[in-house]
């Protein structure tokens, strides 16, 4: 056993619960990763096309995107899409050993923070949102904890925030959870042994990998700052002190080490042992807060699942401290007495209304939302009486400004109970798995303990500084996200799984990528729900996003000039970027089938493998 303690502050909402004695023992920005996995086949969609996929393992071609199809590869046991082809094999290989999905996005996610380690890993934290064979739901709240000795005014300086503290360096890392969620999902409801998900990224981190594209830009865009640590300058660029280049084979022995001590001793080496130690005295040598008794103390939390309706689809969200669940349904209210024909996905009709829904929700946000086990959230903030107040509210003929939070009913006492990269996966027995995971800004705090590999996040900047302050992301947050000792920061992260009439899941979207999360999770589902779109059309849509402050909408370029011109004229300000994001999406059709899409605007990989004959049972 991992020895890693659960807190349950709400039952979780399964009919039926197998004892962990019946169960052989064995993540997140932006997890941004993503993984969607889909149970009989999947395609995955790129900016230059998609590509179908086959019932073997395989390297995914690039065809253009109006020629997918969507054919059934029975027998089929899991599918499996991610931003990096490696960690898609990791979890191919966990299916072939005999392994579910929930094995499979936990082997995925290891292997990810070894390739893909500027995005999430150990050390960082994840939500995992699990829909079981057996029709139970599970939410496993692995976000990272601020320290003991945390204070309320940390990063102030002369009255005013210091963004450096927050963002770079030790005083920037909480606790890591992601490691002992992943353990809490395998050990309970996996089939395989925790030691067999670390293969992979063993295997990687020994042997070295090259580099991708994204990779090698965020290398360039973050070298200063890893210079100022000699850990990091001396793994993760030249010695010269230049951005390793796309191609490079990046051979990371520390972290190889760790993860063979992990297969070995299981997460107490991590929490309890050597690695909480090496790590406690570190931060004691360079200004940092964490301690053995942070590394001890942490603890996963339970929680029950945020069920919503939209139109006649279930949508299920995870609830605070991640603010993703909460506002895709608030946003998803305010819509639903809209026609879908009124929401045509591409038009300026469309993206105004949406977008003045997305300042109503985000300035809820600033004001409402926090760690429940520390400030009260009002449920009443996700009823469908309040959402229609607010889209009473909205002007269709120009822009509206936003000038405080709304005010939900029973805000005084009817709360949520206390208590990024982003992958996804799907089994033939009918567990489905979306999981966001990060260690928030690429490459986190830029820290890495000497001899441990493990690049540490800078969470801690996800909690408001001060009131008005934006963090890394432009957010502004208030008193309810405010700096406190054992406290969860507000998570964008948003893993949703939709049901369909019946209870079947029919739909699993994420994505990474700050606070756009909650907007790319919400245009995806509106272009699905709505308008039938196949996963790769709905990731290949241009996207569009507004969190309030700075007002002003976040446009792609390929959403069009016309597009731009009339939301001018409405009164917005527009600021146009390339593009932004990145999303997973997978979809199981009404005839059975089942298909899916890695976003275009990263370099993923979508696969498949095949089934037993006879499938296992369902874990229930």
């Amino acid at each position: 056993m991992s020895g890693i303690p659960i807190e349950a502050c709400s039952p979780v909402t399964r009919p039926h619960t197998r004892s962990p004695g019946g169960i052989a023992r064995g993540h997140c920005r932006t997890i941004v990763f993503l993984i969607s996995l889909a149970g009989w086949w999947t395609a995955a969609a790129g900016r230059a096309g998609a590509a179908e996929v086959s019932s073997q393992p395989q390297t995914v071609q690039a065809q253009p995107a109006d020629t997918v199809e969507r054919r059934s590869a029975a027998a089929l046991r899991g599918f499996a899409a991610t931003v990096q082809p490696l960690a898609t094999q990791a979890a191919l290989d966990a299916f072939a050993r005999g392994g579910n999905a929930i094995d499979a996005a936990v082997a995925a996610g290891l292997t990810l923070g070894v390739v893909d380690g500027h995005n999430s890993g150990i050390g960082g934290g994840c939500f995992i949102l699990i829909r079981l064979a057996g029709g139970g739901l599970v939410c496993i709240d692995g976000r990272e904890t601020a320290p003991a000795a945390a204070t309320r005014d940390m990063y102030l300086r002369d009255g005013g925030p210091v963004d450096a503290l927050s963002r770079t360096g030790p005083l920037a890392v909480g606790v890591p959870g992601a490691l002992a969620a992943y353990a809490r999902a395998v050990e309970q409801f996996g089939r395989l042994p925790l030691a067999t998900a670390f293969a992979a990224g063993i295997r990687h981190a020994e042997e070295g990998f090259p580099i991708d594209l994204v990779y090698a830009r965020k290398l360039k865009a973050t070298a200063a700052d890893l210079a100022g640590f000699p850990t990091s300058q001396q793994i993760l660029l030249a010695p010269d002190g230049t951005p390793w280049p796309e191609g490079h084979v990046l051979v990371q022995r520390d972290l190889a080490a760790t993860y063979r001590k992990l297969a070995a001793a299981g997460t107490d080496w991590f929490y309890r042992g050597p690695f909480a130690t090496e790590t406690a005295a570190f931060m004691r040598r360079s200004g940092g807060l964490l301690t053995e008794a942070d590394f001890s103390g942490y603890r996963v939390v339970e929680r029950k699942p945020l069920v919503s309706r939209y139109r006649e689809w279930t949508i299920v969200g995870f609830p605070p401290p991640s603010s993703g669940g909460v506002h895709v349904a608030q946003m998803l209210n305010m819509l639903a007495a809209v026609p879908p024909e009124d929401l045509e996905p591409g038009t300026a009709d469309f993206t105004h209304r949406v977008v003045e829904t997305m300042k109503l929700a985000f300035a809820d946000r600033a004001h409402w939302l926090g760690d429940p086990a520390f400030t009260p959230v009002p449920a009443g903030i996700v009823s469908s009486d309040y959402a229609a107040e607010l889209a009473d509210r909205i002007d269709l003929n120009r822009a509206t400004p936003v000038n405080t939070h709304g005010e939900p009913p029973a805000w005084q006492s009817d709360h949520f109970h206390k208590h990024t990269t982003h992958f996804a996966t799907a089994d033939e027995a009918g567990n489905w798995v979306s999981c966001t995971a990060t260690i928030n800004t690429p490459f986190g705090s830029k820290v890495i303990v000497p001899g441990t590999g493990v690049i540490l996040n800078n969470e801690m900047d996800d909690f408001t500084a001060a009131p008005g302050t934006p963090n890394a992301f432009g957010l502004v947050g208030g008193e309810a996200n405010a700096v406190a000792p054992g406290k969860r920061p507000l998570s964008s992260m948003s893993p949703t799984i939709v049901l369909d009439a019946i209870g079947e899941p029919v739909l699993s979207i994420g994505a990474a990528g700050g606070p756009t999360i909650i907007s790319q999770v919400l245009l995806g589902l509106l272009s699905t729900l709505d308008h039938g779109k196949s996963p790769a059309e709905a990731l290949a849509a241009p996207r569009f996003h507004h969190q309030w402050k700075p007002d002003r909408v976040q446009l792609e370029e390929g959403a069009g000039n016309d597009v731009a011109a009339e939301l001018r004229r409405r009164g917005h300000a527009i600021r146009v970027v390339d593009s932004f994001g990145a999303a997973q999406l997978i979809r199981r059709w009404p005839d059975g089938h089942f298909s899916g899409a890695s976003d275009p605007r990263v370099q993923g990989q979508a696969a498949g493998t095949p089934g037993s004959a006879s499938g296992d049972q369902p874990l229930e």
